[in-house]
Formats: structure tokens, C-alpha cells, sequence
């Protein structure tokens, strides 16, 4: 479950970029409706920093889970 939080956010940066380089014409054909378009930059973005977020938020939450005190019953 803990992993999940962070293949979620490493998702959302590889979608992220591959906005920005479709909107960046670097990526895609020529057709897309992405391509060469200034908007999918700033939505490119916001999904890598979304991902980023959410990446590091899991990783935080995977250390603290680790050394979590064992409750004594």
C-alpha cells in the first residue's frame, strides 16, 4: 500500500514531462493537439509538481512508518 503512494507520484512526473515536451515540440506529432500548445506547459507542470509532492510526501510516510515504536501489549 505505502508503494502505491509513491509509483502514483513518479507517474504523474513521467506524465508531466512528456507534457511539457509535447507542448515544447519536442515529442509528438505534429497533429496532436498537445503540440506546440503554450497551455500544456503550465499543466505539465503543475503535474510534475504534484508528482514531486506526492512522491516525497510517501517516501516521508515510508520512513516514519519504518521506525515506528512497536506497541508493547
Amino acid at each position: 500500500m505505502k508503494i502505491i503512494v509513491e509509483i502514483i507520484g513518479i507517474a504523474l512526473i513521467i506524465a508531466g514531462l512528456i507534457f511539457t515536451a509535447q507542448s515544447k515540440s519536442m515529442l509528438g506529432p505534429p497533429s496532436s493537439f498537445m503540440y506546440n500548445n503554450p497551455s500544456w506547459t503550465l499543466n505539465g507542470s503543475m503535474f510534475i509538481i504534484a508528482g514531486v509532492i506526492i512522491l516525497i510526501l510517501g517516501i516521508i510516510f515510508r520512513i516514519i512508518l519504518r521506525f515506528k515504536p512497536k506497541s508493547e501489549s
